[in-house]
């Protein structure tokens, strides 16, 4: 595999059953480098067959496809072309609204516009009769003063936001429209929102319809300041009266909320401790109010997706587990969950597994194996074997991949790990490889038996990657992912060091050629570890480095999920002693290894003021550094044309420290 061929890897995303079952849709993209974009379609795979025919292409930001409730329509979200934008109110931006087209592609027709949605609609759900939406969308900005010179003060009170915010948030809030488009009105309001979503994580709690049109559950947040929305609570919206109660039993991180078919009940996403910061349980609550149970606790991992049956007598529910993603069929009688047998493929799954439940309790979803890129599955039932109904990344499946594999390892204290290694093609044990280590983030995730473009690309280099799961993984239960409370540092490196000695011993490690390298979390173990263990590192890479905890907690977004894992706020009692600890930075006078950092200068998750500090403490002590940024905003780059040349510096930079003589990786 080389560079060249991420662009030929085939996104698929976000299938839907259609309500027959006999088809799905799916969203599937390809990388557009001379317009620096993806290009997505929405294309309709017949089950039977396989056949697939695209109905729309050409839409920017194309997503959230949604069947209607009888499968005659399909609806949408895509930006507005400029020119109804600039029709409906001159000078206006273009946004994504909502439209509906037939199954067939033809009869596109908007619902929503900037009239309706100036500042756009983030997500939507059709009533179950099919003649109305619910959709959500931000109010407009609050009107200056009409005072001399007012209209020019752009001033705004500070929230518990990012340091990147520009204006005052505002919230978001839920309206309701007709399926043709007409009588859009207002069903909440105040100073409240809905939560919104920045990647990476989970798409927005979405709405969701009691069976007979009457209710609306969704998740609602005190203030729409970005570190405010892990105060998530579940609420019931009667759409009559517009009264809204509070089912659930928690007072934060609540969210995903979806009535029974029957309506008698919620299903939700509540922390399992209460804490919010850590694994995330399915509760089950009258939708009346009550007393909410935790009906997934027994299965111990982070959930990532849940369904109930069509008889409302089960869920089907997803997380991360051990190896891969698993999917579970679990009885609300008391009976033991069971796994399913998904046969090597591992479901799709980014703090949320991409798949669809269908009534006829048919399921589809996006899945890898190490060795081929996202296709579309099937499976008929529970039952059954998962299927594959597309071949869209033959191309690249086709290439000499490396193998991967999974191994364990106990870290000195007794704690249990395991990780991935991906061999180059051409892997000879009795041979030594340099070891190039990439750390995932979050840390709430995990490395799993999945194709990975970044370790294939590394092991066509001659590598051998290894990608260690750490404790706060959440990948093998709640109590190891809480091992990591108030210990960011060192509890994940002693395992990361002691899965490098488990891989040495193996034999074929050249211990004088081991880089490590991170992103987001992984930049931070990666600084963390420079640091900590200097004298082991040939190379470096950390991109988007926390690197200073305290400043973590003042600048960044989500302040309140740190602020809890570190026991509270650095600001009150003696607490910041234990973020300095855990910060990089106390060990960044010992650095020795050359480090590229690379940082998004928008970056509100991680800001890249971390980057500038490690970046300096490395240049100041005379080794050898570079710090690449990106003049764009959000945590990762989005874009094919930035998201490739992030590949190209990393492995040039370890390239040039691990091999000799090799050619660029352009």
């Amino acid at each position: 595999m080389e560079l060249a061929d991420l662009g030929r890897i085939v996104r698929v995303a976000d299938p839907q059953l259609s309500p027959d079952g006999s088809s799905i849709a799916v969203i599937v993209s390809r990388a557009n480098y001379a317009q620096d974009r993806y290009d997505a379609s929405l294309v309709i795979v017949d089950v039977a067959s396989g056949a697939q025919r695209t109905v729309l292409a050409g839409r920017q930001a194309l997503g959230s496809a949604r069947w209607s409730p009888r499968g005659d329509h399909i609806a949408f979200l895509a930006l507005a072309s400029p020119a109804a934008a600039s029709a409906a109110a001159p000078g206006a931006a273009a946004t994504v609204q909502l439209f509906t087209m037939l199954p067939n592609g033809d009869s596109v027709t908007a619902v929503t516009s900037t009239t309706s949605a100036p500042r756009g609609v983030q997500h939507y759900a059709w009533r179950p009769d099919g003649r109305a939406f619910a959709y959500v969308t931000a109010d407009e900005p609050a009107a200056r003063g009409a005072e001399e010179g007012e209209k020019f003060n752009d001033s705004f009170e500070i929230g518990n936001d990012d340091y990147l915010v520009r204006s005052a948030p505002t919230p978001s809030h839920i309206w309701i429209v007709s399926a043709a488009g007409a009588d859009a009105r207002r069903l909440t309001s105040g100073s409240w929102s809905l939560p919104t979503v920045r990647p990476p994580g989970s798409p927005p709690s979405p709405l969701s319809w009691s069976p007979d049109g009457s209710k609306l559950a969704f998740a609602k947040v005190p203030a729409p300041h970005s570190g405010d929305f892990a105060r998530s609570t579940i609420q019931v919206l009667d759409v009559a009266s517009g009264a809204i109660t509070a089912p659930g039993g928690g007072t934060r991180a609540e969210g995903y909320a979806q009535f029974s078919p029957d309506g008698s009940q919620i299903v939700y996403w509540y922390a399992r401790n209460g804490d919010g910061g850590y694994g995330r349980d399915a509760f089950i609550v009258p939708a009346s109010g009550g007393k909410p149970r935790n009906v997934t606790a027994p299965l111990d991992r982070n959930m990532a997706r849940t369904f109930w049956s069509a008889d409302g007598r089960s869920l089907l529910v997803g997380a991360n587990d051990d190896r891969r993603v698993s999917l579970w069929a679990l009885p609300l009688d008391g009976g033991a969950a069971r796994k399913l047998d998904l046969g090597g493929v591992s479901p799709n799954s980014s703090f949320w597994v991409d798949m669809a439940y269908g009534a006829n309790g048919a399921i589809a979803f996006v899945g890898t194996t190490p060795t081929r890129p996202a296709e579309l599955y099937y499976m008929r039932d529970a039952n059954s074997k998962p299927r594959r109904l597309t071949d869209l990344n033959a191309e690249v499946a086709g290439l000499s991949l490396g193998r991967t594999e999974t191994i364990d390892w106990t870290s000195p204290d007794g704690v249990h790990n395991n990780g991935t290694l991906t061999y180059p093609d051409h892997f000879d044990a009795s041979k030594k490889f340099p070891l190039v280590l990439v750390v995932h983030g979050g840390p709430r995730a995990a490395t799993l038996e999945t194709f990975s473009p970044q370790a294939q690309l590394m092991a066509a280099r001659g590598w051998v990657v290894f990608q260690p799961n750490y404790r706060g993984s959440d990948n093998l239960g709640n109590a190891y992912q809480r091992l990591i409370d108030n210990d960011a540092g060192e509890g994940p490196g002693r395992d990361v060091i002691a899965g490098i000695a488990a891989v040495t011993k193996r034999g074929f490690v050249d211990t004088t050629r081991v880089a490590v390298s991170g992103w987001s979390y992984g930049g931070y173990m990666t600084s963390w570890l420079i640091g900590r263990y200097p004298g082991r590192w040939r190379a470096a890479v950390a991109g988007a480095p926390v690197t200073d905890w305290v400043d973590q907690y003042s600048l960044g977004d989500a302040n309140v999920n740190r602020g809890r894992a570190f026991g509270g706020s650095p600001w009150v009692g003696n607490k910041r002693v234990a973020y300095e600890a855990q910060s990089p930075m106390r060990y960044a006078f010992q650095i020795r290894t050359p480090t590229l950092v690379m940082h998004d200068v928008g970056d509100d998750r991680v800001p890249v003021t971390q980057g500038y500090k490690l970046w300096h403490a490395i240049k100041d002590n005379n080794v050898p550094t570079q710090f690449i940024a990106y003049p764009i905003a959000g945590h990762n780059a989005a874009d094919p044309v930035r998201s490739r040349d992030v590949q190209r510096r990393w492995i040039e930079w370890l390239a040039k420290y691990l091999d000799e003589g090799r050619v660029s990786a352009r």
